[in-house]
This record gives C-alpha cells, structure tokens and sequence, in this order.
C-alpha cells in the first residue's frame, strides 16, 4: 500500500501516519477520533485496523474542532518545536 488517502476531514484530525514497510502501523491524531472517523479510516484501509492513538485525551465535538483546530494545531508545533530549545 502507498500513502493513505483519506478525506480533508480526516486529514485535518491526523497528526502522524507511521506505516511498517508500506502497511500503515499507527494513526496518531491530536484528538480521539469518533467511531465513525475510525470506521471510514478501516473501510480505506480495507484491513482490519486498531492502531488508533490521540496526542491529547479529551474528546471534542466536530464545532469545537473546527473553531479551535488552528489555535491547537499552532500552540502544539510550537510547543513541540521548542522543546530542543528548553533542555
């Protein structure tokens, strides 16, 4: 399998694809995907897969993604990036 395809929405929620040769291991995303998100994801996959795993632990809901995913996205990188910087 090449590079996983998925939709904007879902690509959006994706942080990290990790693939074991060319199999996809793991999905990391910054938030718990739903159990439709994760359903879509399989069906693409067509494989069974349950290599889900989020940054963060608190579920939010699809407006509070969409408002705040910028502001996450942003405040995590820079906070991640200058993690070198404080050790």
């Amino acid at each position: 399998m090449s590079k996983l395809t998925l939709s904007p929405h879902l690509e959006d929620k994706i942080f990290e694809i990790k693939y074991d040769s060319d199999i996809v291991s793991k999905i990391i995303s910054y938030f718990p995907l739903s159990d439709s998100e994760k359903q879509e994801i399989t069906s693409v996959l067509n494989m069974d897969f349950s290599g889900f795993y989020s940054i963060f632990t608190d579920t939010v809901s699809e407006e509070e993604w969409i408002r705040t995913k910028d502001q996450i996205k942003k405040r995590f990188n820079d906070e991640l990036f200058d993690i070198d910087k404080k050790f």
